[in-house]
């Protein structure tokens, strides 16, 4: 089991103006909470469920939510052009976007506000990290540690951002009105290019995972919005280097779609972090990588509450 359909936990919106972020909130309440911060075109059911477990079992208070765009979350209307978008990318052109990665970062502040939630740990995974970059620098505060996984500072670009063939499978994604069976053979051959080489996904009880996030959230417009988000958000070089409290970057060496040399050059704007580099980690957290960090994790939560 990859996605996360594990029970027993609260759920609900945190509601601000015309905007509903939908949150699950794994307790136990009287746990440290752990706020999970989701990447690109990932509902909260994408955090592996033995992640949750792990952090549960370790007195932890896990916290996932959709971003805005995605999920149960609300959606937004603009249309982007994927092709356009790609052209501005390679030609180093601004980006528009209905919202931002600091928007994203203010969503996050009004769910905890939302809790009531004054100090937690946060986690933040490829896009999640970015946001998370900007939550943790505009209110270190407010938590206890940093966790970074497969992220990056800079804004992608031809020379530190995905291959060729990554970009063209989210293409994929973006272009095509695609059939349910046609979602989830492109997620499988997505996730079979970015994550843990000779990780099986091509198998029946994945794609029964894959359909459950469809009928979870069929509108999967939002992935292109959230892309133009990241496109269209100037680098965060100076944020990051303000921040001041523990951090932990977590890298695959043969990440497809963030190179391992971001986490290089994030360990070295944050003083004192730490980095772990996972030889057989791509872009995902199958269990196998996650066996590899979670101590690591697990001490770094442990030192710094």
């Amino acid at each position: 089991m990859f996605f996360n359909d594990a029970s027993g936990f609260e759920e609900g919106y945190a509601t601000k103006d015309n905007l509903k972020i939908y949150y699950r909130d794994y307790g136990p309440a009287d746990g440290i909470p752990v706020l999970l911060v989701m990447g690109l075109g990932g509902q909260l059911t994408f955090w592996p469920p033995y992640m949750i477990k792990f952090l549960q079992q370790s007195g932890y208070r896990p916290i996932v939510y959709d971003n805005r765009d995605m999920g149960l979350s609300s959606r937004f209307k603009s249309k982007p052009t994927f092709l356009t978008n790609i052209l501005k990318y390679y030609f180093y052109l601004p980006i528009k976007s209905e919202y931002k990665l600091d928007d994203m970062a203010d969503d996050a502040v009004f769910l905890l506000d939302t809790l009531k939630i004054e100090k937690c740990h946060v986690i933040g995974m490829s896009m999640g990290g970015m946001i998370s970059q900007i939550l943790v620098s505009n209110h270190q505060d407010r938590f206890y540690s940093y966790t970074q996984i497969a992220s990056m500072v800079s804004v992608p670009n031809p020379f530190n951002g995905p291959k060729f063939s990554v970009i063209k499978l989210l293409g994929e994604r973006a272009f095509k009105n695609a059939s349910k069976e046609e979602r989830i053979d492109r997620t499988v051959r997505l996730v079979s290019t970015i994550g843990m080489n000779g990780f099986d996904y091509d198998n029946p009880q994945f794609k029964k995972e894959v359909n459950e996030t469809i009928k979870r959230s069929p509108d999967d417009s939002g992935f292109i919005r959230q892309m133009a988000a990241i496109l269209g958000t100037k680098n965060r070089i100076d944020k990051v280097n303000t921040i001041s409290i523990p951090t932990l970057i977590v890298h695959g060496k043969t990440d497809p779609l963030i190179k391992v040399k971001n986490a290089f050059h994030t360990h070295k704007l944050i003083k004192n972090s730490k980095i772990k580099i996972i030889d057989n980690m791509g872009h995902l957290i199958e269990e196998p990588v996650f066996n590899q960090f979670k101590i690591d994790l697990k001490n770094h939560l442990e030192i710094n509450c």
